[in-house]
């Protein structure tokens, strides 16, 4: 009997076979170094986010670009193994290792999925926020998961050789020890070049460079670069000022280009045109071009760099808040291919810049670039000895200082009117959000989606963007103009001096009064600008420059015109026209017409007009005689008056200077010819209209202007208004208490009406003119009234002229009490901080002198040196916001005399002498200067009557 044989076992299938190991040899290895790789980056990030510094040099670059390719060179190989390993494991009988292997395939695919959405290739460019935290947190964790599971899938197979384990963990350490230690290497462009004089190359401007030596114009220029990720931005900065701020803008060229003439004539060298380099030329300046004798300003490529993307995001530091490009810059470090002229490289470098964006971010978007500090460094200036050959300081345009002592900031104290909320930077207003889904945009509230910062910062300039043929920008300039002051035709005064009856506001007047006007009688026509969006002065900066006026036109049909401010046949303006401007002089008294720096000596008057303020001016306006009124039946004249804020950049006196600089053969613009009209842009800001009604002889009585009362809204020609009443009272007296002592009865006045109509302004208001006067008594009276007032007046506001008051009164304590009070509150909801305020810091500082000196007296030297050490605080923090602030300086002298410190006396003594304006400087120039220029002298005087005149008559 044939015994049962035995079923013959089928040999199991070698799950890997001689080809397979190969291949999971090539996953094992890519894996291992990818291990190394990815320990090395992480060990970089952690000691990134442990001490703050950065470690991302070129090695680091390096080094996550060869994470990128060896994280989609493993793609391939690994699915080629867990195919085909899978298809030979599948049936095996220890299904638990076959479900482990499946874990492990499933967490690899994770990585190389997380891999890819870090890397922002293709459809995956988008994810941000959230989604990118998880890809982030996934892909570091899952290494360590893979790893596990390895190890438990490893324990069903051959024994695992521990010792080779150790070792590659062994060499993988110290491979990712030497990594970190290896930070040194350096892929910047710019060659070890450094100025021949060192450090004074760089003055008078006050930029540097961080190592002192030279930057590669490629590097500073590499706007292309940016192009690539930002296209929206790079269009936008494209039509803006800061891109056209060099040799490629003809009005700068002009002026610089004297400066340098100048220069040369004076020293032999161009060095004093430094002063303008360090904020309009920095590619030049950088790279050491700037002072060749031979420098070609029209076709050296740097010529037209302008302010390019790298300047602005190089700078490493802002050094402090004197302005005068007070800053430093440094070559920023880069991705590897930055610079390459192949495509593919380039694009290999963009998807290195979208993987990991944080280092990209770190080099180039630093925490001051969001702050008005940053703006500071060339938005406040001032003129050096080196560049006037007259004295070591003399301030120029200052938006900065304007900014921070104003209402707008939240950090000005004494201003009229406060916003809702403060504006905490410039950006706010001159970089506004655009629509936008381009790298690096964020979700915007405002407009629903996602922006980016328009580098167009849209404000003024609408010269350049004319003679480049840009509309666009043109629009975009003459919109943001537009409405950010009012013009108010506000009053009449009768008879025609500033101590007549005031019959306003002028729609009201008419209506509730009967006013109305007789023929050939002299009026004054009360008119008002008030700022209203501007977070600083108007017009600061280039102020002898932009060309700002009021027209006025007044009509009795088409027959008879008055008129100020209209232009004649070359475009220029009547010179006896209201200019918000600065009048500047040179030492002989003639006007800085051509944007000539070098020779500013004093102004003869400043129209500037502060934020939240206003400016009243007065028509000289005599009525027709009846015979101008034609066609009336009824015995009742109308009179038409417009007046219009006009801005224009430039006037044409400095157009023709442009124009007399450009070489046609080499510029391409077209700028016209000297003695052409003035083309530039005229932009209308505001305008107020009004029709006055003006009783005849022949009228049957004031019964006829009674029955022809105007609507309020405006159809018989009275401009209605949806200001309030005493807000216009209000802006009319702000506007003659900023003239001076010569216009307070007025300020009265206006602020009396105020308080009238229930307002804590007009009291607040009488405190200051009333203090301005002398009248302590008055003042204090004043403000009790308003403190009693609701709505209540701003505290801080309050407290700062209860302190003022005090002061003056000899209630020392009590002010010091109050302005301490004013620096210490903080309105946290509104963005309000008064602490910066140096006006009332410099108050307290005196009050506190005035305490010691009363000390002295009474209790002896240490009584007084305890005051004395509280206003050295208090001024020493002046000067850490205002370094260059005359009362500080001078006072902390005084100081340090009283505390027996002299080297700190002299010091302070030296810097005030250096600050302080010069006394003398007016008795030299404005003499010949009023002689010279009539109409400006009646416009520096203290009560300006601007005349009206008939159209065809001679203005001079």
């Amino acid at each position: 009997m044939n015994q049962p044989t035995a079923p013959v076992r089928k040999k199991p299938k070698t799950v890997i076979t001689a080809r397979l190991r190969r291949v999971l040899f090539v996953v094992l290895s890519l894996f291992s170094i990818l291990l190394a790789n990815g320990l090395y980056l992480t060990s970089i990030t952690w000691l990134q986010f442990f001490t703050g510094d950065t470690y991302e040099n070129h090695l680091y670059q390096l080094m996550f670009l060869g994470h990128l390719g060896l994280g989609l060179l493993l793609i391939v190989p690994l699915l080629v193994f867990a195919i085909a390993h899978w298809w030979r494991a599948k049936d095996r009988r220890n299904q638990r290792a076959v479900k482990i292997g499946y874990g492990l395939t499933l967490v690899a695919a994770v990585l190389l999925v997380t891999g890819i959405l870090l890397s922002r290739v293709g459809p995956f460019q988008s994810i941000s926020g959230n989604t990118r935290s998880v890809a982030y947190w996934l892909h570091l964790i899952m290494p360590l998961v893979a790893g596990w599971l390895y190890w438990l899938h490893r324990l069903v197979g051959p024994r695992i050789k521990w010792q080779i384990g150790r070792r590659v963990a062994l060499v993988t350490t110290g491979f990712v020890a030497i990594m970190i230690a290896m930070q040194t290497t350096d892929a910047r462009i710019s060659q070890d070049r450094a100025p021949v004089d060192g450090d004074a190359y760089f003055r008078p401007s006050l930029a540097k460079t961080a190592t002192g030596k030279f930057i590669s114009a490629r590097s500073l220029q590499n706007d292309d670069y940016c192009l690539s990720c930002h296209s929206e931005i790079h269009a936008s900065w494209l039509h803006s000022a800061h891109k056209l701020s060099s040799f490629n803008n003809p009005a700068y060229r002009a002026s610089v280009r004297e400066t340098r003439t100048v220069s040369a004539k004076r020293s032999g060298t161009v060095q004093a045109s430094r002063f303008c380099a360090g904020c309009h030329d920095p590619v030049p300046f950088f790279s050491g071009q700037f002072d060749d004798p031979n420098y070609d300003d029209v076709d050296n490529p740097t010529a037209h760099a302008g302010i390019t993307c790298t300047v602005c995001h190089a700078m490493v530091s802002i050094d402090s808040q004197r302005g005068n490009a007070d800053y430093t810059i440094d070559e920023p470090l880069h991705y590897p291919f930055a610079y390459s002229e192949n495509a593919m490289l380039r694009r290999l470098n963009g998807l290195m810049v979208k993987a990991k964006p944080a280092f990209h971010k770190q080099q180039m978007l630093k925490p001051f670039h969001r702050s008005a500090e940053f703006c500071s460094t060339c938005h406040k200036v001032h003129l050096p000895g080196e560049l006037t050959d007259y004295k070591e300081f003399l301030r120029g345009q200052n938006h900065y200082d304007s900014y921070l002592l104003s209402g707008v900031s939240g950090h000005g104290a004494r201003s009229f009117y406060y916003p809702p909320k403060a504006q905490s930077d410039c950006n706010t207003c001159h970089m506004p959000a655009m629509a936008s889904d381009g790298f690096g945009s964020k979700f915007n509230d405002d407009l629903g989606t996602q922006a980016v910062h328009s580098h167009l910062f849209p404000s003024a300039n609408t010269a350049i963007a004319t003679w480049y043929d840009d509309e666009a920008a043109v629009d975009m300039h003459r919109q943001y103009l537009r409405d950010t002051l009012r013009i108010d035709l506000f009053g009449i005064r009768r008879p025609g001096t500033i101590d007549g009856e005031l019959h306003a506001p002028l729609d009201q007047a008419i209506r509730e009064r009967s006013f109305g006007l007789e023929p050939g009688e002299t009026v004054l026509l009360e008119t008002v600008l008030r700022t209203l969006t501007l977070g600083h002065h108007f017009t600061q900066g280039t102020t002898d420059s932009n060309q700002v006026w009021i027209e006025v036109t007044v009509r009795v049909g088409e027959a008879f015109e008055l008129k100020s401010g209209h232009r004649d046949d070359r475009e220029r303006v009547d010179t006896n026209a209201h200019f918000v401007n600065t009048f500047l002089l040179d030492r002989k008294g003639q006007r800085i017409n051509r944007r000539n720096a070098q020779d500013i000596f004093t102004p003869l008057y400043s129209h500037q007009i502060p934020p939240g303020a206003g400016q009243t001016m007065h028509y000289r306006l005599q009525v027709p005689g009846e015979e101008a009124f034609t066609d009336v039946s009824d015995g009742m004249g109308e009179l038409h008056i417009t007046a219009r804020l006009l801005y224009r950049k430039f006037d044409t006196e400095y157009l023709d200077f442009i124009r007399a600089d450009r070489d046609p053969n080499r510029d391409p613009l077209d700028l016209g010819q000297v003695g052409d009209p003035n083309d530039l842009p005229i932009a209308e800001i505001d305008r107020d209209s009004i029709t006055l009604p003006v009783l005849l002889r022949r009228a049957t009585g004031r019964d006829a202007m009674a029955s022809k009362q105007p609507s309020r809204d405006g159809e018989t020609g009275v401009t209605a208004t949806s200001f309030p009443t005493w807000q216009r009272w209000n802006d009319y007296g702000i506007g003659l208490l900023l003239k001076g002592k010569g216009e307070l009865r007025g300020a009265v006045e206006a602020f009396d009406e105020v308080e009238k109509l229930g307002r804590y302004d007009g009291p607040l208001n009488l405190a200051r003119v009333f203090s301005l006067e002398g009248d302590l008594d008055a003042a204090t009276e004043a403000l009790q009234r308003a403190s009693r007032m609701e709505p209540a007046p701003p505290p801080w506001t309050f407290s700062w002229l209860s302190g003022v008051i005090d002061r003056q009164q000899g209630n020392l304590e009590r002010a010091a009490e109050s302005l301490r009070g004013v620096l210490e509150t903080r309105v946290p909801d509104r963005g309000f901080d008064f602490s910066l305020d140096y006006v009332v810091r410099n108050e307290l500082g005196l009050t506190l002198i005035d305490l010691a000196q009363e000390a002295e007296l009474a209790e002896g030297d240490e009584a007084a040196r305890s005051w004395l050490r509280q206003a050295e605080t208090e001024f020493q923090t002046v000067l850490k916001l205002d370094p260059e602030n005359v009362t500080a300086h001078a006072n902390l002298a005084e100081v340090y005399a009283w505390l027996g410190n002299a080297d700190q006396e002299a010091h302070h003594r030296a810097w005030h002498e250096r600050v302080r304006p010069d006394e003398n400087a007016r008795e030299v120039a404005v003499p010949p200067a009023r002689k010279r220029y009539p109409a400006a002298d009646r416009a520096a005087e203290a009560v300006t009557i601007y005349p009206l005149f008939e159209t065809g008559s001679d203005p001079s």
